[in-house]
């Protein structure tokens, strides 16, 4: 009882999760209502009894594990249909009711997006005066539609020694993880500016790429691969995780992904360096996480295996920016991360449900959303002719920016040493204008004299001395007093 119990709290609500096929239309925009603190304690409620219900299921078909194959398969067959049951139907149109049904409204038509650092300034419906090509809200969703979408799957290969063959109901935090990842990939091999082909055969990058996400232990960055990497943090199948735990998990398993590739000559590796911008190994320094430009520079020169030598960098910043709900002072920083070039989005959403935040327009974040259950896909390298429909969403989701989760990660891809210069110049910028509360700061120098090791590789101070910044790179070093200037507002990661 205690685990089935751990089990509920652990689990997040699957809002809106369905076997029926909702992206297959042409492209249209949702607006995801968010519930007020009421509905969202029924929700939570909801998610708790359908979480406990299919515990009860699975433990049962687990107890008949020493029976003979044709019980296994009876039980099989009944977790599987009331799994079935409580995703579909009139349970599922129970739960909309009590979460808020969604209503649909377009996004508005005379103001900016900022989709991953690329700006589209929207004219209104039917004004063509000084529109700018580029820029029109078809080349919007052009772009949005080509970001690689990953969802719940069903009917892969067991998981490690479980019995688990879907994800659904508890992996949204590792689908929305490996789609941040996978624009990473997009964007070192072909570019900010690549759209996805409307006719096959597709890039064989692109192809490789998808592969690497696949719902088996033979893809580098599958489901199975993150949960065996993430165990040390506490990452499990069937229980929910949180953005630390998960930046965590993508160090670890590049590491060992980049070493196993090395010995085996494979191609099949994270081609940049992981950095975790965080308080100490176990994220339980308060703060505003420190961007070390030395400790870049080491992993660079480790990655590469030469000194002085650059290597494109992924960084992720898990961040805590209040209790219930983000602290206000906040949002507008939130906000202007979408503007640096070198934005990969966040990985946050509602309390308990993560979604992949891509973009924003006014107070909305704009989305995409890894509650859709789509069976197991099987991209295979050779084979430019896939069928990568379920890699892709055409709806665009939004719902307002301060009703994110205040548990979250941002995310930037650095190309080089030029770009990550540039990154540092505007993440100072923005420190600027924080008004004493920071979402994260950039120093030169660490001042722990603990050294720090590839394998270690965010071990970050909270604070930061009065070093004189390297001249290679415009940025400045911001006060004690700014590191630490708002700390109340900061929780343990």
């Amino acid at each position: 009882m205690t685990d089935l119990l751990k089990k509920e709290v652990d689990s997040e609500s699957p809002a809106g999760n369905s076997d029926e096929p909702k992206d297959r239309n042409p492209v249209s925009a949702d607006s995801e209502q968010m519930s007020s603190s009421i509905e969202s304690s029924k929700a939570s409620i909801l998610a708790n009894l359908f979480s406990s219900t299919l515990a009860i299921f699975e433990s049962r078909t687990n107890s008949f594990s020493g029976d003979n194959k044709s019980t296994n398969t009876s039980n099989y067959g009944l977790t599987t249909a009331m799994t079935n049951a409580m995703i579909s139907g009139p349970i599922r149109r129970l739960q909309e009711r009590i979460m808020g049904a969604t209503r649909t409204e377009a996004l508005s038509s005379t103001s900016e997006i900022w989709l991953l650092g690329k700006c589209y300034k929207i004219s209104p419906i039917g004004s063509s005066d000084g529109a700018d090509p580029g820029n029109s809200y078809a080349d919007f969703l052009e772009d949005y539609s080509s970001r690689i979408w990953i969802t719940y799957r069903k009917g892969f290969d067991p998981i490690g020694d479980t019995k688990f063959t879907s994800d659904a109901s508890w992996g949204c935090m590792i689908r929305s993880s490996q789609m941040l990842v996978a624009q990473a990939l997009l964007f070192h091999h072909l570019g900010r500016s690549w759209r996805r082909r409307s006719q096959k055969p597709y890039e064989p990058k692109y192809i490789e790429i998808l592969h690497l996400f696949g719902d088996s232990e033979a893809c580098a960055f599958s489901i199975h691969n993150l949960l065996q990497a993430g165990r040390h943090y506490g990452l499990a199948a069937g229980s929910w995780l949180g953005p630390y735990a998960m930046c965590r998990t993508w160090e670890t398993i590049a590491r060992a992904n980049n070493e196993e590739a090395s010995l085996m000559k494979s191609n099949e590796h994270l081609p940049m360096v992981v950095y975790i911008v965080s308080g100490d190994e176990d994220g339980e320094q308060g703060g505003a996480p420190v961007i070390c430009i030395d400790v870049a520079t080491r992993l660079c020169s480790s990655f590469s295996m030469a000194q002085n030598a650059w290597a494109p960098i992924l960084l992720l910043v898990p961040l805590v920016l209040g209790l219930e709900k983000v602290n206000p002072r906040y949002i507008p920083l939130l906000h202007e991360t979408f503007t640096f070039p070198q934005s990969l989005g966040i990985i946050g959403g509602k309390p308990g449900v993560s979604t992949y935040i891509v973009g924003v327009q006014e107070d909305k974040a704009l989305y995409l959303d890894p509650h859709e259950i789509q069976p197991a896909a099987d991209i295979k390298t050779d084979n430019l002719e896939s069928d990568c429909t379920s890699y892709h969403c055409g709806t665009v989701r939004h719902m307002p920016l301060d009703l994110i989760d205040p548990s979250l990660a941002i995310g930037f891809y650095c190309r080089d040493k030029d770009d990550f210069e540039d990154f540092c110049s505007r993440a100072s910028q923005l420190g600027d204008k924080s008004n004493g509360a920071p979402l994260f700061t950039i120093t030169q120098f660490a001042q722990r004299a603990k050294p720090v090791s590839f394998c270690d590789s965010a071990d970050n101070p909270s604070n930061s001395g009065n070093s004189a910044i390297d001249n290679n790179f415009d940025v400045e070093n911001l006060s004690d007093n700014s590191f630490h200037s708002g700390d109340e507002e900061w929780q343990i990661l």
